[in-house]
């Protein structure tokens, strides 16, 4: 224990893994109900790769037309596509 009489980070985490879920207090952590002004990805971003490639003017025209944004687009469906696959 430190001075203040708190047990180090690792034996809390440890009391806590035997208790079960319904017996840990979480009166003190209000739980979120409105994300209304919730920030996706302000911490975390994945690696960007730069890459030439070719795509049918169609493809490339629609989604210019349908998002400010069509590369991030483009990348959002062809994740999509890899989760399926898995």
């Amino acid at each position: 224990m430190n001075k203040n009489g708190i047990p180090p980070l690792e034996e809390q985490i440890a009391n806590l893994k035997q208790k079960d879920d319904k017996d840990i207090d979480l009166s003190d952590i209000p739980e979120i109900l409105d994300w209304t002004g919730a920030i996706r990805g302000k911490f975390y971003r994945p690696l960007k790769r730069q890459v030439s490639m070719r795509l049918d003017a169609d493809i490339v025209a629609w989604f210019k037309n349908k998002y400010p944004k069509y590369q991030t687009a483009i990348n959002s469906v062809l994740r999509q596509y890899v989760h399926t696959q898995s």
